[in-house]
């Protein structure tokens, strides 16, 4: 099935900078156009009511002095007082025009709205016939008393300036509108287009970055913001990476070596057998080629574990175990090979975990006391608040201060334990690792009082019994 080609606008919002600058864009557009409708109702309104507010008084001034002047004088108040924009107009009961600001108005009448004396009424009108005009007036009426008969103040107010303000403002805001829109999308693009250069420049770095080359770092812009924050934690990844590549290829290297020697063993043995197969010693080779197979089922037994660990975590179970059965089998089994002297101290103590894996860790360290020893093993569990302490101290050469992190990792033997098979394969400690910390706990080695080597060993306690109890 073959791929369509992107549509345009899919190419357009490609980037950030592009969706940025068109929904910048559409923002402002939304917003200025909801404000402008909003100021061109409210100042539509406010010079509708300026009108009425002008008319009104207006209206009032010449009701007052039609109440009670005489025509002439009411003539003239409406010529010399009555604004350019206005035209007023008194209406005797009959409907006649007694008095008029304008010669236009003064034989027809502008409105044939009758208020009561004091009542005001209006009207718009989009055009007075009576003016000859096309403009929209604003008519408003207010009934006076006068001689005890109604007659009527009309005044009509022109509101074509107002109207030509509001058209001139709708001109103003389709033009400003739209430009203020091109201009937020044209700096969005380029501000973004700025800020998005550090990540641009991080991207080209990682690409470039291959296997084996994780040493490069991605440049780190002087802003302080998020950026920088990016490419600090890229760059801590990196080294992430690099020391998990580093320690990987060690671990296969590691591997690799410790089971080239037993296979080859293996191979050299096999090779004697071939050729003197009704040979007397044959015997002896199968004994050794046992202890060769034995070698490597635990190498890799012991490396299966680590897989696991590293991939995700070790899968213990959860359950009550009393720790110091464990301590005291292990014990026993050292004091029943007779190769050291073993002192023990042991409390009851009992922690939640699995029973398997703590009875591996001890063993591990106490076969490593006793490789490690020149003759004396002092091993010993107690509780000290809601931990559970195992010690396991030897009087061998000890590990020096320098080395002390080191020992925890992969394949690490230190030199007075090289021979393989006196030293082992370098797993054992870092799995007695892997398994404390998979129950919460800790290990670490300090000075023995022999000057050997004191491994102690925290674990949290199970406080659901009183360990007296049991």
């Amino acid at each position: 099935m073959t791929r369509r080609a992107p549509s345009a606008v899919r190419r357009l919002t490609a980037s950030v900078r592009a969706r940025s600058a068109i929904a910048a864009t559409v923002v402002v557009l939304i917003g200025t156009s909801v404000g402008s409708t909003l100021l061109l109702i409210v100042l539509q309104r406010t010079l509708i009511s300026t009108v009425e507010a002008n008319a009104a008084s207006r209206a009032e001034s010449v009701s007052r002095v039609a109440a009670t002047a005489d025509l002439a004088t009411i003539q003239k108040d409406l010529t010399d007082n009555t604004v350019e924009s206005q035209v007023a107009q008194l209406i005797d009961p009959a409907g006649r025009v007694v008095a008029s600001s304008s010669i236009r108005a003064s034989d027809r009448l502008l409105s044939k709205l009758r208020p009561a004396p004091g009542q005001v009424v209006r009207e718009q009108r989009d055009t007075l016939d009576v003016l000859h005009t096309k403009d929209a007036y604003l008519v408003t009426a207010q009934g006076v008393s006068r001689d005890g008969q109604t007659y009527t103040v009309i005044v009509a107010t022109s509101i074509a300036p107002q109207s030509e303000s509001i058209e001139i403002l709708i001109t103003y805001l389709l033009v400003l509108v739209p430009v203020a829109g091109l201009l937020v999308g044209a700096g969005t693009c380029i501000v973004v287009g700025r800020a998005l250069q550090p990540v641009e420049a991080i991207r080209r770095r990682v690409s470039a970055i291959r296997a084996g080359d994780l040493a490069d770092s991605v440049p780190v812009p002087e802003s302080h913001d998020e950026v920088a924050r990016l490419a600090t934690t890229m760059n801590d990844m990196l080294r992430r990476l690099e020391t998990a590549e580093r320690i990987q290829r060690a671990f296969v290297s590691d591997a690799s070596h410790e089971l080239r020697s037993p296979i080859a063993t293996l191979s050299a043995s096999l090779e004697i057998a071939d050729a003197h197969p009704n040979a007397s010693d044959w015997s002896e080779m199968r004994t050794v080629m046992s202890l060769e197979v034995e070698r490597m089922r635990r190498l890799v037994d012991d490396l299966l574990l680590l897989a696991k660990a590293d991939d995700r975590g070790l899968l213990l179970s959860q359950e009550q175990v009393d720790l110091d059965d464990i301590v005291d089998q292990e014990v026993r089994r050292l004091r029943s090979a007779g190769s050291v002297q073993v002192t023990a101290s042991i409390e009851i103590v009992r922690v939640i975990g699995d029973g398997q894996s703590l009875s591996q860790a001890v063993r591990n360290l106490v076969e490593n006391a006793a490789q490690a020893s020149r003759g004396r093993v002092m091993v010993s569990i107690a509780a000290e608040g809601d931990t559970a302490v195992l010690t396991v101290e030897d009087d061998g050469p000890g590990v020096p201060e320098a080395e002390r992190g080191r020992i925890f990792e992969r394949f690490v033997r230190l030199d007075s334990s090289r021979n393989r098979d006196e030293g082992g394969t370098g797993l054992g400690l870092a799995i007695v690792r892997e398994i404390i910390a998979g129950h919460g706990g800790s290990v670490v080695v300090e000075t023995s009082q022999w000057g050997g080597a004191r491994f102690v060993v925290r674990l949290p306690r199970d406080g659901s019994a009183d360990p007296t109890d049991a």
